[in-house]
């Protein structure tokens, strides 16, 4: 009896803290960066369908309705953890409606026409099972996106970031978990504890990173090496910095330099480098000058817009920044640009 208060004391501890990290993601930690919406709802997502888990292994009369909305979780939780990767990953923006509304849709129909309550086989038999099918393709799919981190994993001259790891273990914990929820059957159907666990695991990520000063949570922050950049590597940075522009990555209002390295295949150092010695300007710099020529072009062509307006579209996530950052940068406030401009 003691046991099984551990057992479902710790279960149901690691379900509270998914929806405690899931409502952190998505409200407090770098709001403006899209990709933690993804990564709230998976762990929302997963915290449902382990809380459905817990209450159900102790309480088998559970009702109908509140295992039916756990077992239905489960059809999410792998297109967030693609959505999720990709986005962080590779910074691929749009169709992500594609791989959530069909689903949710779907699930929610079958939920009407065929409740659980009433079709118990049939969701035995083959909706949960085709669920599952949808969340290991969704893993296999995402793999390609983590492949690259595996490989460093077994390259001892690559050495993996704190961002490499943070997303190595949210793939390997959600597909970790797929494989403890597909072989329950046949060990024991709590999986409580060992999702439990993985949760556990992020929040210790959580804090470790938060606490280093040297690096924000999502970002990795490397010291220069006490080297030139060669020639070949200059002309390399030189060609694909113009992609910064041209894909407009500025726009984006937390962009960070582990991202745009990502985007030009440029190790953080080396690009940071680079624009110190060569262009003679921060990262932050670099950004603001962008966003800064953006919004000289919004504030000549376009009046939709108020002045406050143009500093969000123009990559600013607060119109005091964009004042500042703009006045600096011209010697004129938005509003004085505009009218000396038009004259």
């Amino acid at each position: 009896m003691e046991t099984d208060q551990l057992i479902f004391f710790f279960s149901a501890l690691g379900a509270f803290n998914g929806f405690l990290l899931s409502f952190y993601f998505a409200l407090t930690a770098e709001r403006k960066r899209f990709s933690n919406y993804f990564l709230a709802f998976l762990l929302l997502t997963l915290s449902i369908r382990i809380i459905k888990s817990v209450f159900f292994f102790f309480n088998p009369q559970l009702a109908g309705v509140f295992i039916q909305i756990g077992l239905s979780a489960c059809i999410l939780i792998g297109p967030f953890l693609y959505l999720y990767l990709r986005r962080s990953i590779r910074n691929i923006h749009g169709k992500w409606v594609i791989h959530i509304l069909p689903f949710f849709i779907g699930i929610t129909i079958l939920g009407i026409y065929y409740p659980y309550v009433e079709h118990r086989v049939v969701w035995s038999r083959w909706i949960v099972k085709g669920i599952y099918l949808q969340w290991l393709i969704y893993v296999l799919l995402s793999f390609k996106f983590i492949r690259p981190f595996f490989q460093k994993l077994f390259n001892k001259k690559e050495k993996l970031s704190n961002l490499d790891i943070w997303l190595l273990s949210i793939f390997s914990g959600v597909a970790f978990i797929w494989l403890a929820y597909t072989i329950g059957s046949y060990t024991s159907y709590i999986v409580g504890a060992l999702s439990f666990s993985f949760v556990l695991y992020l929040i210790i990520l959580l804090f470790v990173f938060r606490s280093n000063k040297k690096t924000t949570f999502f970002e990795e922050k490397e010291k220069y090496k006490n080297k030139e950049i060669d020639t070949d590597t200059i002309e390399r940075i030189k060609t694909k910095l113009s992609k910064v522009k041209d894909k407009e990555l500025f726009l984006q209002p937390n962009i960070s330099l582990a991202e745009v390295a990502r985007e030009l295949v440029i190790p953080p150092h080396t690009l940071s480098q680079y624009l110190n010695d060569h262009l003679g300007k921060s990262f932050s710099n670099f950004i603001n000058e962008l966003r800064i020529e953006k919004a000289k072009e919004l504030l000549l062509s376009n009046s939709m817009y108020t002045i406050e307006g143009l500093g969000y579209e123009s990559g600013f996530n607060s119109k005091s920044t964009f004042h500042t950052t703009f006045k600096k940068m011209t010697g004129l406030t938005p509003a004085e640009y505009r009218e000396k401009e038009r004259k």
